[in-house]
């Protein structure tokens, strides 16, 4: 059950990721030195949001990386716990 859960989180970042479409993630002055760069042929600025995206995306990949080996270091396995049938109090 727990399997199905990460898969299905897993599925959902990953659409997530794929499904944007356009994002402007630039402050005013990184868009308007882009916007006047890509007017006068300056190829280098054309690549700036993909920059921003990718830097904003690093975060979130490391935290799912460091979330996906932490459970399965720290996960429980089959755990039998050979306990005693008579009662015991708290007393």
């Amino acid at each position: 059950m727990m399997k199905k859960k990460i898969a299905f989180v897993l599925f959902l970042v990953t659409l997530s990721f794929t499904m944007v479409l356009r994002a402007n993630a630039q402050c005013a002055m990184c868009s308007i030195n882009a916007e006047q760069g890509v007017k006068n042929g300056n190829t280098v600025s054309a690549g700036l949001n993909t920059g921003v995206l990718y830097l904003l995306a690093i975060p979130y990949v490391m935290a799912i990386v460091v979330g996906v080996i932490w459970y399965k270091k720290y996960r429980k396995k089959n755990v039998h716990l050979d306990m005693k049938k008579e009662p015991f109090h708290l007393n």
